[in-house]
């Protein structure tokens, strides 16, 4: 699928190949600039990794992104529409942004048929797959408070990829993760991109983005550039 949408877009007007476009993005919080005039292009159907060090606004970049934050000036399209406009949020994108709030007391498969019932109430047998395709047992009785880190993080993905989004944006996916567990995201990753996903990947490792970014950029003191 990616391949015929990307041929497509080499004989289409440039804008049309642009997932997301960040457009001279600022955003200061107590005074301290955290997003300097931020302007960077994301493809359509491709994985695009954010390195940098803590506090480099890679984070608060996918953010603002989500439309979680408003920003100082310039603007942000996300499939061509604007984030942010009357309060708005883009459709169609999954996040793991900050750890989740989950709640200790429910089994993995009623966390996500809880959140289901918020965002669009997926079949069960939809949850249940993507439960299985992160890893985890959808029959497994035991709650939340007893997951390791690992399976929290693994449950952390599977709400983002529920309803199959067309925009994924991923903080740190592979932390808490033994090498298992990061070969199964470089896979899923893989699988979303083929399948025509646009992929925003922030991490703080070199050689992870190496594995699986299409393309990469560095962010350092709000600021990116591409590499």
């Amino acid at each position: 699928m990616v391949e015929v949408a990307m041929s497509n877009c080499a004989n289409a007007r440039p804008t049309r190949c642009i997932g997301v476009r960040v457009l001279g993005v600022s955003k200061s919080i107590k005074g301290n600039p955290v997003l300097d005039t931020v302007s960077a292009d994301f493809a359509l159907g491709r994985v695009s990794g954010i390195r940098g060090h803590n506090g480099s606004g890679k984070t608060m970049l996918l953010r603002a992104i989500a439309g979680l934050i408003s920003v100082d000036k310039g603007s942000i399209e996300v499939f061509g529409e604007e984030v942010g406009v009357d309060g708005s949020f883009p459709m169609g994108v999954g996040f793991m942004i900050e750890p989740l709030e989950l709640w200790d007391e429910f089994t993995g498969l009623e966390m996500l048929t809880l959140l289901s019932s918020l965002r669009g109430k997926f079949c069960v047998d939809h949850l249940r797959s993507t439960l299985i395709r992160v890893g985890l047992d959808p029959n497994d009785t035991r709650k939340i408070k007893s997951f390791s880190l690992g399976m929290r993080q693994r449950l952390n993905l599977a709400q983002a990829l529920m309803g199959n989004p067309r925009l994924l944006l991923l903080d740190e996916p592979t932390n808490a993760l033994d090498e298992d567990g990061q070969e199964t995201i470089c896979r899923i990753l893989r699988d979303e991109r083929d399948r025509g996903t646009t992929i925003i990947v922030v991490s703080h490792d070199r050689e992870q983005l190496d594995r699986i970014a299409d393309v990469q950029y560095v962010m350092s003191d709000g600021r990116i550039r591409e590499v």
